[in-house]
């Protein structure tokens, strides 16, 4: 109503997304910013009214659309914190210093994030620094990791 729209956010928590300025919007193959009107936590998700979306229509018009911010707008990570997106696509390499695979993407599983490692074949390698995850190192691209070949 009056341009609200229902957002599924990444952040944690959820209404975190509401504090970036501006969002990108996917829509047609390209990529435009809008500026947040307003916003806030609605139940177990958020609602938002962009500038300029006045009414349902023009908020039906941005159903399913991906929401984006750039990389400079997201606070640093942190020592021992990562972005998922930084993860993906790195090697991965057991103590010894032999292949893994790549990291495809992350799952979430409430204990802790996962890494889905795809190489010779598919693993699942749970991220838990010093237990399981040795090393990360951003700028070689490397996590070295704790974990038997053969799991």
């Amino acid at each position: 109503m009056r341009g609200w729209v229902r957002i599924y956010s990444f952040t944690q928590p959820r209404e975190n997304i509401l504090t970036y300025q501006p969002w990108h919007l996917k829509q047609g193959g390209g990529w435009r910013a809008m500026m947040l009107a307003e916003g806030r936590r609605h139940g177990k998700g958020v609602v938002a009214r962009l500038e300029d979306c006045d009414d349902r229509d023009q908020a039906l018009a941005l159903v399913g659309t991906e929401i984006a911010i750039r990389r400079e707008q997201l606070p640093d990570a942190g020592p021992g914190q990562y972005y998922w997106s930084d993860l993906q696509g790195m090697r991965v390499c057991d103590r010894a210093g032999e292949p893994l695979g790549v990291v495809d993407y992350l799952i979430e599983t409430g204990a802790n994030d996962v890494l889905v490692v795809k190489g010779d074949r598919e693993r699942l390698i749970p991220f838990v620094l010093e237990q399981v995850i040795l090393e990360v190192d951003l700028d070689r691209g490397e996590i070295r990791v704790d974990w038997d070949r053969d799991f």
